[in-house]
C-alpha cells in the first residue's frame, strides 16, 4: 500500500517571473523620436541593440559585485559607441543629437555603462581632442575611442566638489615639465590603469591640463568602496605626490579654467539625456509589472490608482523627452546656452528621480530587489543627480540667467 499522499500546491504560492526588459511598452507618447534623421535613428538603434545583447546579460551581476567591466568597455569601443558626438579620424559621422540618443539608450540599460561612456568619451577623450596637441591626439584618441585605453577626468577634489574653480592641486614648473602635488576624488576610471586628465594650478595660478599615465611614479589611486550608486564604474581617490609630467604631456589648449568649463559644458546635456534613459527604464518596468502582477484577483493595471500613477509617470517622461530634444536641436545648431543646458540637467534629473520613486513604490516589495531593474536605476539616479553640477549649482546658474545677478557665495 502506498504511503505517498498527493498534495495540491496552493495557487499563488509560486510567484511568476517578471520580464521588466520587454520591448512592448510605448515609451514615446508624443512621437518626439519619430522624425529623427535616418543617421540619428541608426545610432540610437545601434546603442539599443548593444544594450540588449551586451549589457542586459551582465548588468545585474556587475552591479552586485561592483566589478569594473573592462571587456564591456572594449565592446562599446568596437561598436563605435565611445564617441559622444566627437568626430575625428576615419570614424563615421555622429551628430551631437545622436550622442544624446546613445547616452539615453545606454542609461536605459545600465547607469554604470552610461557613466563609463560619459567619462571615457564625454570628458577624457573630449579633453584630449579639444585641448591636446596634434601629437597627443594622435597618440591617445584612437585607443580611448576603442576602449583599450581607459580615460579619466580629474577635476574634483576632496574639499572642492561643486566649488571646482577653487581647486588646490599644484603644478610647479621644473626643467622639462611640471611636478604635480595634490588630491582628487570621485574620479571615474581613475584607478583602472589608463590615462588621467589632471587639472591643476600652475605657479601663476592659472588652471592647466596635464595628461598623466596612471603608472607614473607618485600617482596613487584608491578605488572608492561602499558605493550605493553606479557600482560597476570605479571612482578613485587620487593622491599626487611629486608626479613629474614632461612638457610633451601638457595640453597646450588647456590654459585656464575657461578651457575646463568648455569641456564640462559640452557634457552637461549628456547627463540630462542619461536621466531620460533612467526614467524610461523605470516607466516601462512599472507598466510591465502593473500588467503582469495580480492582486485582489485582478492585474494591478486594472486599478484606478495605478492607472493614475502610470499616466503621471508618462506625462513626466514626455516632458523631459521634449525638453532634451529641444535642447539637443539647439546644441546641434550651435545655439545652446549654459543656462539652457543647466535647465535641462536640473529638470531631467529631478523629474527622473520622481518617476523612479513612483516606479519603486508601484513594485511594492519587489521594487527594492536589484534584479528587478527599477532598484538599480533608482539608486543610480542619485549619482547623476549630483555629478557634473548638483541641483543647487544648476539652480544658481539658471537663477543668474533669470535675474542677471550671481548668487554664488
Amino acid at each position: 500500500m502506498s504511503t505517498t499522499t498527493e498534495f495540491d500546491f496552493p495557487t499563488g504560492v509560486v510567484e511568476p517571473e517578471y520580464d521588466l526588459w520587454a520591448d512592448e511598452v510605448d515609451i514615446d507618447p508624443t512621437r518626439i523620436f519619430a522624425n529623427l534623421s535616418e543617421a540619428d535613428a541608426q545610432w540610437r538603434q545601434r546603442a539599443r541593440d548593444f544594450v540588449v545583447s551586451e549589457v542586459k546579460p551582465v548588468a545585474h551581476d556587475l552591479w552586485e559585485r561592483a566589478e569594473y567591466p573592462l571587456e564591456l568597455v572594449r565592446s562599446m569601443g568596437s561598436a563605435g559607441l565611445l564617441r559622444d558626438g566627437l568626430n575625428f579620424g576615419e570614424h563615421p559621422e555622429m551628430s551631437m543629437l545622436a550622442a544624446g540618443l546613445v547616452n539615453m539608450e545606454m542609461a536605459r540599460g545600465d547607469g554604470s555603462a552610461a557613466t563609463i561612456l560619459g567619462v571615457q568619451a564625454g570628458l577624457a577623450l573630449r579633453s584630449v581632442l579639444m585641448c591636446g596637441s596634434e601629437e597627443q591626439i594622435a597618440r591617445y584618441a584612437e585607443p580611448m575611442s576603442a576602449g583599450t585605453l581607459p580615460g579619466a577626468f580629474a577635476l574634483t577634489e576632496p574639499t572642492h566638489g561643486s566649488d571646482s574653480v577653487s581647486l588646490e592641486t599644484r603644478a610647479h614648473r621644473v626643467a622639462g615639465g611640471y611636478v604635480l602635488n595634490g588630491e582628487k576624488k570621485w574620479i571615474g576610471n581613475g584607478s583602472v590603469g589608463g590615462l588621467t586628465v589632471v587639472w591643476a594650478r600652475d605657479d601663476e595660478g592659472q588652471v592647466r591640463g596635464f595628461l598623466v599615465e596612471q603608472d607614473s611614479p607618485g600617482y596613487q589611486a584608491t578605488t572608492i568602496s561602499n558605493k550605493l550608486s553606479l557600482r560597476a564604474i570605479w571612482q578613485a581617490h587620487i593622491r599626487l605626490e611629486n608626479v613629474f609630467v614632461p612638457d610633451s604631456q601638457v595640453m597646450p589648449g588647456a590654459r585656464s579654467f575657461k578651457d575646463t568649463s568648455k569641456v564640462l559644458f559640452a557634457t552637461r546635456l549628456g547627463v540630462a539625456w542619461a536621466a531620460v534613459g533612467h526614467a524610461t527604464a523605470c516607466y516601462e518596468s512599472a507598466v510591465l509589472y502593473a500588467k503582469a502582477r495580480t492582486q485582489f484577483g485582478r492585474p494591478l493595471a486594472a486599478s484606478q490608482i495605478i492607472q493614475e500613477r502610470l499616466a503621471r509617470m508618462q506625462s513626466e517622461l514626455a516632458t523631459i523627452q521634449l525638453l532634451v530634444m529641444q535642447c539637443g536641436q539647439l546644441e546641434a545648431a550651435g545655439d545652446l546656452t549654459g543656462a539652457q543646458a543647466s535647465l535641462a540637467k536640473f529638470t531631467a534629473t529631478r523629474t527622473a528621480r520622481t518617476i523612479a520613486a513612483n516606479a519603486r513604490d508601484l513594485l511594492g516589495g519587489n521594487g527594492i530587489l536589484t534584479n528587478n531593474r527599477v532598484a538599480r536605476h533608482f539608486a543610480d539616479l542619485e549619482a547623476i543627480h549630483t555629478y557634473e553640477g548638483t541641483e543647487t549649482v544648476q539652480a544658481l546658474l539658471i537663477g543668474r540667467s533669470i535675474t542677471g545677478i550671481s548668487a554664488f557665495a
